[in-house]
């Protein structure tokens, strides 16, 4: 079964199935190992540990379906790529739709932010008026090349025009053509239980550690009707917390005596990579010689 069709069958179970992101191919190995069933590449993670930026519309698309590549690479799981906004307008979407298909994406969300667009729990964000939006939801539909690719349309008018504007444009993006929508930032547990129940599109959760969306849990959310929850950078999060733990103490104490719980070993850091599966094609190379 290719990965767009194993992506819609989790989406159909309406299961809130976790879904971790990953900002790089590390990141999706350990996911994979630990029995995850998708990948989320994550937009504000590959702009956090790829530029060492905040997630402010920097990235471009080719950075961006450079890191999907290499994800798709490195794991066998289906791919939900962030695009952003599309990276312009609906016939930049065409393009970006394409790159981020053959690169390995088995979903696509575009965004209706105003470009640069901001990360979706961040002040000051703008949306485009709906029917620019529309015109991006129908040219991504009409590129994919596998029909089975889905389409996410997200929107960040939550934020700025309330849940009833949000919710006005989520009918719309699937009445466009989405496959899926993700209505950004809901305030409260009534708010993801509307958004759930309402739109009878599948929806995506988004649960930001830190951000403006409460976490009830898989279980509520799945009473609710959601097909995917997001925990986008919880690995990138924990990641940095435990850097900044064990290089401070390198730095103060010169040594790693006392942070060493919080270190891979050897071994764990090699087969997070998949080393043995290295080691088994170099032999049968160089005994094939």
């Amino acid at each position: 079964m290719r990965h767009t069709q194993r992506l819609k069958a989790l989406v159909a179970r309406r299961d809130a199935t976790t879904v971790p992101g990953a900002a790089n191919a590390m990141f999706a190995r350990v996911i994979e190992d630990l029995g995850f069933e998708a990948v989320y590449v994550t937009g504000a993670g590959i702009a956090n540990m790829r530029l060492g930026a905040p997630d402010v519309g920097l990235t471009t698309v080719t950075e961006v379906a450079d890191t999907v590549a290499s994800i798709a690479d490195a794991v066998n799981l289906p791919l939900i790529v962030d695009a952003d906004t599309g990276f312009g307008n609906a016939v930049n979407t065409v393009r970006t739709v394409r790159l981020l298909e053959r690169a390995g994406a088995a979903a696509i969300q575009i965004e209706d932010q105003v470009f640069p667009k901001k990360c979706g729990h961040f002040n000051g964000k703008e949306v485009i008026p709906t029917d620019e939006m529309l015109q991006k939801i129908r040219a991504a539909v009409d590129a994919r090349v596998d029909q089975d690719l889905m389409i996410i349309a997200r929107t960040d008018a939550r934020a700025i025009d309330g849940l009833d504007a949000a919710m006005d444009r989520a009918h719309a993006f699937i009445e466009a053509g989405a496959d899926m929508t993700f209505v950004e930032a809901p305030a409260s547990f009534e708010e993801l239980r509307r958004i759930g129940t309402e739109l009878r599109a599948p929806q995506i959760a988004n649960i930001v550690f830190g951000g403006k969306t409460p976490d009830p849990g898989r279980k509520v959310l799945a009473e609710s009707g959601f097909s995917v929850v997001l925990y986008a950078n919880a690995s990138l999060q924990a990641a940095l917390r435990a850097s900044t733990r064990v290089l401070s103490a390198l730095r103060d104490e010169g040594s790693l005596d006392s942070v060493a719980d919080l270190l891979a070993g050897f071994e764990e850091r090699q087969r997070s990579v998949n080393k043995d599966f290295w080691d088994e094609l170099e032999a049968r190379y160089t005994q094939a010689n």
